[in-house]
Formats: C-alpha cells, structure tokens, sequence
C-alpha cells in the first residue's frame, strides 16, 4: 500500500504540513471540502514540495460546473508540475441544493457525465482537439483560444471519484482513475459490498484507462497514553454518529446489522439535539471503525485489515496527534507482513 495523509491545519500552514509530510516519506497529501475552498491549500502545498502527489479528498463536483473545476485543476497540474490528483464528490442533496444553490438528479448518471466532460474539456487544451461536448446535464461547446491554457506537463490528472453505494461506485469503477472511499467505511463493508460492485463495473470500464485504484481514508485512533487514547476514541464516536446520520450511509450500518441507527441519528439531527449522537455509538462500534493503539498497534492493525484491498492508504488520526506519532503509524503500516 501507499502510504498518505491529509493536509490538515490553516490554509497559512498547508505548505509547511505538506513539505512536512514529503520528508516523512508519505506518498500523498490530501486536502478536504469542509469550511474552506479545497483547491487553495494545495497551491500551497504544490510551492513547497517536489515529488509527493497532491490531491482533493474531496471537491463537491456539483457545486461547481465542469468547467470551472477543470480550469482549477488544470492550473494545479501546471503548479504542481504533473503532480496533482483531482478527487470529486457528490456530495448529498440537501448540501447541492440548499447549501450551493445548485441542481440535484440522478447523481451517479450526472457524476459520469461530469468526468466525461472534464475530460473533454482537458483534451481540448492538451491535444488541440475541438471541444464538442453535448450531455444530458453539461454542455460545453465554445473555447476561443483567449480562454484556452494550452497544455500541461504529464497531461490531464487523474480523476478520482467519492463512493459508497452501488450504483456511484459502479460510475467510478467505469470512468474513474481510482476511487476515493468514503472514511465511514469498516473492512467488513469494503470487503463484501464495495469490492463487489467495483469488480461488477469493470466490464464497462472505458478501455483507454488504465486499473483503478483504491484510496481509503482510515478512521484510526493512535496515542501513547491513556488520555490521548480517550481523545481519538470521542473524536471517532462524534464522526461516526455525524456520518451515520446520513440516509446514504445506512447500508455500512446494515452490513454489521446496526442499520436501526441510522434513522435515531437523522431525527437526532433534526431536533439539533447533536450532542445526545455520540452516546447511540457504542464502542463495539468505534472498534469496527478504527483501529485504536499505540502508533505501532494501530498501524498494524491497519495493515492487517486493508492490505490488499485497498492501493492508497490516507493516515489521518482523530484527536491530537503530533507528527512523530504519525511519522511511527506511516513505519507500522509500511512493515512488511513477515515482520
């Protein structure tokens, strides 16, 4: 597995954190869509760093048009000389609609169409080709050479798309370069449900591209002593009951038999009673979420469980954790099975 890890902080420090993590050895640094734009903390990043790779875990794809998405990620593989992996998401239809002011329908059909698009847009200013594309929800037909950038170094990025159910993750597994796991994800889940699905799209698979890989980004609890332990494992149980609130997260709690929750944790969120989810979170639970332990433990565990499922790996803790603990997680994953 590669080993990454997420691009946590202030957009102040984002250069800082990313050249941090190429001199421990990581392999990816991934930036988020919470309460900030996602793509400027990796312009950042891409200034202070050489070699390791910069992605977005996630961009909410339907917020923006295919468009201005692709002149973003265009302008980051031009900084990042080659080096950029563009992650989007879907995101869920209260957030499109009512937060973004955006439409929603038919989200893996118009997901498809959206990479499709990207890509068309990209083959444009990378190969000259004339830009002629008329879908069933974008249509981008006009490129005068005033607004065309011309090529990038290493071509088009990577596309990697968000899934958890069935349907998206059959889009990914058809169109996608790789495919970003949702962190509400358990071994359990990714082994019997998403796994499948992938291996169902493969035959629809657009034969230009090359395997899909893998991104998981683990929930994992690590500390050396019992208060941080305590931390990461209030951290997780609060992520966890926010995620399992979501109707399209239900089916990781069916596969374990807790889908009853999902409903309590949604009401719970109507009512804004937020701070009464954590306790419907058992640590039966927590545990089949994330590994918890020392560095060494954690990662460890986290080896055994994803090993061959998935190619990435993004280390990013709950609760504090400073970067030598994280820097001992990286080692403990990376060992081999022998040791």
């Amino acid at each position: 597995m590669r080993v990454d890890t997420g691009l946590a902080g202030s957009l102040a420090d984002a250069g800082e954190v990313a050249a941090r993590a190429e001199a421990d050895g990581f392999e990816g640094v991934w930036g988020y869509e919470t309460n900030n734009d996602p793509f400027l903390p990796m312009a950042f990043a891409a200034k202070a760093t050489r070699d390791i790779e910069l992605g977005t875990s996630i961009v909410v794809a339907f917020a923006r048009t295919p468009m201005t998405t692709a002149y973003s990620a265009w302008d980051l593989q031009r900084l990042s000389n080659g080096r950029f992996i563009l992650g989007l998401g879907s995101q869920i239809k209260p957030h499109i609609e009512r937060r973004f002011s955006m439409p929603w329908s038919r989200p893996a059909a118009r997901m498809r169409e959206y990479v499709e698009a990207l890509r068309a847009i990209w083959a444009c200013w990378q190969d000259g080709t004339k830009l002629e594309f008329n879908g069933e929800f974008y249509t981008h037909n006009l490129m005068p050479p005033h607004f065309n950038p011309g090529p990038v170094p290493g071509g088009a990025p990577p596309v990697y798309v968000a899934a958890v159910g069935d349907a998206m993750t059959r889009t990914a597994a058809e169109v996608a370069d790789g495919i970003l796991l949702h962190r509400f994800t358990t071994a359990q889940y990714l082994e019997k449900v998403t796994l499948p699905a992938l291996e169902a799209g493969r035959p629809n698979r657009d034969p230009s591209l090359a395997p899909i890989r893998v991104l998981l980004p683990a929930f994992v609890v690590v500390g050396d002593t019992e208060e941080q332990i305590a931390a990461g494992i209030a951290s997780t149980r609060r992520q966890i009951a926010f995620y399992g609130s979501t109707p399209a997260y239900r089916p990781v709690f069916d596969q374990h038999g807790w889908g009853d929750l999902q409903p309590e944790l949604q009401q719970l969120t109507r009512e804004d009673r937020w701070a009464e989810m954590d306790a419907l979170i058992t640590d039966e639970i927590v545990a089949a979420f994330s590994p918890i332990g020392t560095p060494e433990e954690a990662g460890t565990e986290l080896r055994r469980r994803f090993d061959g499922m998935v190619e990435r790996l993004v280390l990013a803790p709950t609760g504090p954790v400073d970067p030598a603990q994280l820097a001992r997680l990286a080692a403990a994953v990376r060992l081999p099975k022998a040791q």
